[in-house]
């Protein structure tokens, strides 16, 4: 039996292992990036730290109604069967109130001491995620993480509305990169854990199409990408310096996709599911060095 010191330590340590960290500082980034951007330079630092604060407790609240929602599926998966909902440490119901208590305070944040639309934003990035991709989608097509990506690519119009109190056409166009970057970036992963798809019963693209079939649209999806990336130029919000940071890193990424397709097996998944993870902070740096630099 574990000493309370150490039961108190496990428990809290399985609440942030709810927030799924390393994913929601991800989506952080993305919104501060945006924030760069609307401001034309540096964002209010108050309102950057809201932002940063609302925004892991939107993040972290939806991912903890996923651990909920989902422990029947993360129980059958080696990758996550240990997963405090999954292994029994957390009760699901507990994960579905700690996830409502973080939304909740990510809302009252925003809407109180920054504006309305960005907490309404914030939410609905958490009810995407859980009523039309967890719940909706990811079951049932292997589309799932095409259509459901939307809920990951809402933290820029987070960031946009919490500086200009709008959703403008560059937030806009931010929140298509992102949704166009999540199908290669989590069909790489589900290339490496097919077997586990398979055996929770999720269609995934790789478990319903043949490996040729998922590394090609992989590729194509990742292409798209690119050169939506590129031409964000011609809009006019960004300049130069933005546009090395996408044409270096995308050439990059294309090389890495079009090494998969080529590849015998899944032999090359794992460099490009990890560089994507890159490829999209180095973007939105990109992004906020530009706001600072050229404005």
């Amino acid at each position: 039996m574990l000493a309370p010191g150490m039961r108190a330590s496990r428990v809290v340590s399985d609440y942030v292992a709810l927030t799924k960290p390393r994913i929601t500082a991800l989506l952080l980034i993305t919104a501060v990036g945006s924030m760069f951007l609307a401001a034309e330079g540096r964002p209010d630092p108050l309102v950057t730290a809201l932002v940063i604060v609302s925004g892991y407790l939107a993040a972290g609240g939806a991912n903890s109604l996923n651990h909920g929602a989902e422990r029947d599926i993360d129980q059958k998966m080696a990758r996550t069967s240990a997963r405090p909902v999954a292994g029994g440490r957390v009760s699901k119901w507990q994960a579905y109130g700690f996830g409502i208590l973080l939304n909740l305070g990510a809302f009252v944040i925003l809407a109180a001491f920054v504006n309305v639309l960005s907490g309404l934003l914030a939410v609905a990035g958490t009810l995407i995620y859980l009523f039309v991709y967890t719940k909706g989608l990811k079951r049932t097509t292997p589309q799932n993480i095409v259509i459901g990506g939307a809920a990951g690519a809402v933290p820029p119009l987070v960031g946009w509305a919490a500086v200009t109190g709008t959703v403008e056409l560059p937030a806009v166009y931010l929140f298509a990169i992102i949704f166009l970057w999540t199908p290669p970036h989590f069909w790489a992963l589900a290339l490496l854990i097919k077997d586990d798809y398979a055996r929770a019963g999720i269609p995934m693209l790789p478990v319903v199409a043949t490996l040729a079939a998922t590394k090609r649209q992989i590729l194509v999806y990742t292409v798209v990408l690119v050169v939506l990336s590129a031409t964000f130029v011609a809009t006019g919000a960004v300049g130069w310096i933005y546009l090395v940071g996408a044409v270096g890193p995308g050439a990059w990424f294309i090389v890495l996709a079009v090494r998969l397709a080529r590849g015998e097996g899944t032999e090359g998944a794992r460099a490009l599911y990890l560089f994507s993870l890159l490829y999209l902070a180095l973007l939105f740096a990109a992004v906020a060095t530009d706001s600072l630099v050229n404005r």
